[in-house]
Formats: structure tokens, sequence, C-alpha cells
């Protein structure tokens, strides 16, 4: 029994030296993973901080936009140039009723090639001579007991343009002399527009100029930079009366036609940023 103490007593002994030991060794790996984690939260803490600065950066140049695009102004004008007209359009056509559908096509081609031959004689080009129509009907009388066939009508339109409007008079003499039965919706108009609109272009602009100089004096504000601009140009164009069925099919003198003037307009508006 008392050898077995002794062993007991050296055990215990054992297990307090090796816990003293193992103390130090403790401490030391506490330490290492305090300052591991200390070092982890200091490097997430400088990335966080990072992006912050760099988003807030990035937001400078959009800071006060809003403010600006409501403080502007717009002034808007129309320029516009008077201009004799050098093209002339209309339509010309043919309508022929016949028992039958060949003879109506037959009276109705002799009618309209005619036509075509007279306007390229008087010097209007293939290129200025265009088919708009070509129309087949069938024509039927109604009687109490239904409806029988009448024939067959046929109509024809061409568009022409004619670029020597002095000859305008002649071409609608032609209707009459070959026997056309429609002549319709001249128009005197400007074949290029483009020198005319860049006349009424700057009148609007010194229009525009002198109303934001006023304001500019009578509001107290002061013009920076232009925001939009923006132009259309007003629908121009000079109709003379419509013939149909009139003197001219018959036989009769065309009217003298006179082509006046077409008014070129641009519509131009500006938008200012203002201080």
């Amino acid at each position: 029994m008392p050898v077995k103490k002794v062993t007991q007593e050296k055990s215990v002994v054992s297990a307090e030296k090796a816990c003293s030991m193992c103390t130090p060794f403790m401490n030391d790996f506490g330490k290492k993973i305090i300052w591991t984690l200390v070092g982890v939260l200091l490097v997430y803490g400088i990335f966080f901080l990072g992006t912050l600065i760099q988003k807030n950066i990035e937001a400078l140049p959009h800071i006060g936009q809003a403010d600006k695009s409501e403080r502007s102004i717009s002034v808007e004008a129309e320029g516009k140039v008077s201009v004799r007209p050098d093209i002339a359009m209309t339509t010309m056509g043919m309508t022929v009723e016949a028992e039958t559908l060949v003879d109506a096509q037959k009276k109705n081609t002799d009618v309209i090639n005619t036509l075509l031959t007279r306007l390229k004689a008087l010097g209007i080009e293939d290129a200025d001579i265009q088919t708009d129509q070509y129309n087949v009907y069938p024509r039927y009388d109604y009687t109490d007991e239904g409806r029988e066939m009448r024939g067959y009508e046929v109509s024809q339109q061409v568009k022409v343009k004619i670029r020597d409007i002095e000859k305008s008079n002649k071409v609608l003499a032609l209707a009459g002399e070959v026997g056309a039965t429609n002549v319709s919706g001249l128009t005197f108009t400007i074949d290029d527009t483009e020198e005319y609109l860049a006349q009424a272009r700057e009148e609007a602009l010194a229009k525009i100029q002198e109303k934001a100089s006023t304001l500019d004096r009578l509001l107290g504000i002061r013009r920076v930079s232009i925001m939009s601009y923006d132009e259309y140009e007003v629908s121009q164009g000079n109709r003379t009366a419509i013939y149909k069925d009139s003197a001219m099919s018959l036989g009769g003198e065309a009217p003298e036609i006179e082509a006046g003037e077409n008014e070129i307009k641009l519509h131009v508006r500006i938008t200012f940023e203002i201080r």
C-alpha cells in the first residue's frame, strides 16, 4: 500500500509540471489569434473606407445637375423667305364608260397615250410623268327586278411635274385638246428649298438673339450655354382651283395661270441655361 501512494504522488507532480509548461504556449497562441483577427478587421475597414470615398468622388460631378436643368429659358422665332415657285404639279386623267371592258380600256388608253405624247412634245420628260391611278369598275342599273349590268368604267390618272411653269396653261389646255375629262390639283412649289431654308434660319436666329438679349436685360439673367436646339419647316404650297369636267374637256381654252409667290418658313426653338 505505501508503494502505491508514492506512485500516485509522482503522477500528480508530473501533471502539474506539464500544465505549467503548457501555460506559456497557450498564452502566445491566444495572442497570435487576437492579433490576426485585429489585422483582418483592419484590412476590411480600409477596404470599406476606400469604397465609400470612391462612391462619393464619383457622385461629385452630378451634384447640382438637377438645379441647373431647372434654371433654363426657351426662346423661339420663325424666319420666312418669299420665293417665286419654279415647279408646277398637276394631275390629269380620263374616265370613260363602255358596254364592254375591252371597249372601255381601249377608249381610255387611246386618250391617255395621246396625252402623254403631247406632254412630251411640250418638253415634259418621262421622269416627270407618273401613273397615279388605274381603276376598273362594273356599272349597274338598278330596277324593281334587281340590278342589270350596264357596262364598265375605266379611269386613269397621271401626275405631271412642269419644270417650266410658263407652260402650265398649255399643259392644262391639253386636256380639252385630247379629250381628257379630269384635271385637278394644280400646285406651285419649290424644287430645292435648302438655299431658302438657310436664309429663313438666319432670320429666325437673329430674332431669337434679339429676344434673348431683351430678356437678359429685363429679367436680370445671364445665358451660360445652349441646352437644346430644335427646328422644323412649316409646310408651304400654293394651290389653284381644281378643274374637273370643265370647259377644257370640251375644247375650251385654259385660263391664264399666275404662280404668285410661296413662303419658305422655318420655326426655330433654343433652350438656354441661365444664371
